[in-house]
């Protein structure tokens, strides 16, 4: 289970980013910031004043890259989102595992179709889930400018990751998370986006799986 570990460290920094279960941003993003004299407005902690949709409030499937810090290193991931059930699935490229998790009973689950198993267990964290449409309601924003990801307009907005560094986000109108780079350098990124109904199956947890204690980082 060393590799359902690993697969969970790199989805969380997707979640965490696209503010779902796990996390996720774009290369060569064209943004154009602020200039100087311009002002920016962070939303106090709580406020949400001033903050973007960050829950996408359409159903949407989306390819990312995901960059280590050093940029030497990237993967990829799908993301399907399901708004009306709030249900997100992660398939990580080339792995027969994949990640469900339902915001509504906060569980996520690893299914592992090569072993034919799969682990249950509660959401990472304590973070609750902005309901689709609304804007960040934690955390401090400054709206910096916009750009053009994988030929989608969107807005990036600083903010800071779970450890305190300062992050910028690219979000669209319709909160889905396009890019996201820190000390000039794009870690998350989105490769493709469509928007289209996702179907409940992909959702669902096949069936004839051993059920099995969740790993351990």
């Amino acid at each position: 289970m060393k590799g359902h570990s690993m697969l969970l460290q790199r989805s969380a920094m997707l979640v965490a980013a696209l503010g779902l279960a796990c996390p996720v941003v774009v290369v060569q993003a064209q943004t154009t910031p602020q200039t100087a004299g311009s002002t920016t407005t962070s939303a106090p902690d709580g406020a949400g004043a001033d903050a973007p949709a960050i829950t996408p409030s359409v159903d949407v499937d989306v390819e990312y890259e995901l960059a280590s810090p050093q940029g030497d290193v990237s993967t990829r991931q799908r993301m399907r989102w399901q708004t009306a059930t709030l249900r997100q699935r992660l398939d990580p490229d080339k792995s027969s595992v994949f990640m469900l998790t339902s915001w509504k009973d906060r569980t996520l689950s690893v299914v592992d179709m090569g072993r034919k198993r799969v682990s249950i267990m509660p959401v990472p964290g304590t973070q609750q889930l902005t309901p689709p449409g609304q804007p960040a309601t934690t955390g401090s924003y400054a709206r910096l400018g916009s750009s053009v990801v994988t030929g989608e307009q969107c807005t990036v907005w600083r903010t800071k990751d779970t450890d305190g560094h300062p992050t910028d986000a690219c979000y669209t109108a319709d909160g889905l998370l396009l890019q996201v780079a820190q000390g000039g350098q794009i870690t998350v990124r989105a490769l493709s986006v469509r928007r289209a109904a996702q179907p409940d199956s992909l959702f669902v947890i096949p069936s004839g799986l051993q059920q099995e204690a969740p790993a351990h980082p």
